[in-house]
């Protein structure tokens, strides 16, 4: 055990490399620090300066056919329910397209693919209408007021796809990737990651050859609340996967008292990280967790915006973060996260909300940006059927290529979403 917290804090004095952006890379005037993306002031084949103004924002609900079985897509009854999304379109005044997704999880939050396309259509349409299409900042500024936080950003994952779809439509409109707008060279594929969630034991050993048929190498395993179950699972992953990296995720299922007898037996078993272990909102309990020192803890329900990353920092309640750009309204605070834990020395590992195609899009391109090298939770493709894209992703030995065309990389079939994936 203390080579495996030897090599935890290896980790984390790996992940304190950060990219800066130069101005230089960027066509236009630069927002107040601190407040976000800076932008291209040119349209598609235009001027340097011409304005680009956003003409219409359409949604298409997009149901995805799943494989296998995931706990977050089934009903009370074990059946599987399907993948809901809803896919954004903004068009500016020119012309310039940009796509996006939303990817709500109702027995993951509180959104639901209703929501998402009536609070598009009815409440963050009517403001985003008319908007200069460069001005993402503005764009969640406008959608801010009109859905307003509670502790914080209101609907992020309803949001998360008007920022993916004007981030889209920025970088085409200068014919660029949304990397290069950044300014950042990353890396080139990213490493993934393959999701166990077994009923009972003997689900395990069937569910890791799956992934090793796929390619896959490294897993990761949904724990909670049975903590003897959670050790002899990860006991056993370990043990068929010894090199592999082991990532355990319990969506906030422990209570306090399991997670303090729990965390240094999973760390026995051969985990390297353990990402959400209490509710969202038991954060003395976090305090207190920490204190044991035996494995990292990620925060991922528990993070919506990069406010609350910085205070929890403050608080000292976690050792790195859990990436999921669907989950904080997008690119544009998702970015500022990375580098806001990256300054202050934490880990970031990436992960998804089962995303599928732009989704999955904008999470590879943010991870390859930000040289994410560890294996990343993105298990749309090992759970989800079908695609919208003219080239759908494939995982060629247990890898995901980041895209490099422009805007987000990926073309979006329209005929493929009006027959479904």
């Amino acid at each position: 055990m203390r080579a495996e917290r030897s090599g935890m804090m290896r980790m984390r004095d790996e992940s304190t490399k950060s990219a800066v952006c130069s101005r230089r890379e960027f066509l236009g005037g630069a927002l107040a620090a601190g407040m976000g993306a800076i932008l291209p002031r040119m349209s598609a084949g235009a001027e340097e300066g011409k304005s680009l103004k956003i003409a219409r924002v359409e949604t298409f609900p997009v149901s995805y056919k799943t494989v296998g079985r995931f706990k977050f897509f089934e009903d009370a009854m074990g059946r599987p329910t399907g993948r809901p999304t809803v896919v954004v379109k903004i068009t500016a005044d020119d012309g310039t397209q940009g796509w996006g997704q939303s990817v709500p999880t109702p027995r993951w939050s509180y959104e639901t693919l209703e929501s998402v396309q009536t609070t598009i259509e009815r409440h963050l349409a009517p403001v985003l209408i008319g908007r200069d299409a460069l001005d993402i900042d503005g764009a969640h500024a406008a959608m801010n007021r009109a859905i307003a936080p509670s502790f914080s950003t209101g609907q992020p994952i309803c949001k998360a796809g008007i920022d993916l779809a004007l981030w889209d439509l920025a970088a085409r409109a200068s014919g660029r990737s949304v990397a290069d707008l950044w300014g950042l060279r990353g890396i080139r594929d990213i490493t993934m990651s393959w999701t166990l969630n077994p009923v009972k034991l003997d689900d395990i050993e069937p569910l890791i050859e799956e992934g090793r048929r796929a390619g896959y190498r490294n897993f990761n395993v949904k724990v909670a609340p049975d903590p003897k179950f959670d050790i002899e699972l990860c006991r056993r992953v370990k043990k068929a996967a010894p090199d592999g990296f082991l990532w355990a995720d319990a969506n906030g299922g422990y209570d306090l008292a399991t997670a303090l007898e729990v965390i240094p037996k999973l760390a026995d078993a051969g985990v390297e990280v353990l990402e959400q272990p209490l509710p969202a909102n038991r954060l003395t309990g976090y305090r207190d967790i920490r204190k044991l020192k035996a494995l990292p803890i990620l925060m991922d329900e528990g993070l919506v915006s990069s406010a609350e990353l910085e205070e929890f920092i403050k608080l000292g309640l976690l050792d790195g973060v859990a990436m999921k750009p669907a989950r904080c309204g997008g690119l544009t605070d998702a970015k500022r996260q990375i580098e806001l834990a990256r300054r202050h020395g934490l880990m970031v590992l990436g992960s998804g909300l089962t995303d599928p195609d732009i989704s999955l899009a904008a999470s590879l391109v943010l991870y390859g940006a930000f040289d994410l090298t560890r294996p990343a939770a993105l298990n749309g493709p090992q759970f989800l059927q079908g695609s919208i894209l003219k080239k759908p992703f494939k995982v060629e030995s247990g890898r995901l290529r980041v895209p490099t065309g422009p805007g987000l990389g990926v073309e979006v079939d329209p005929a493929k979403i009006a027959s479904g994936p």
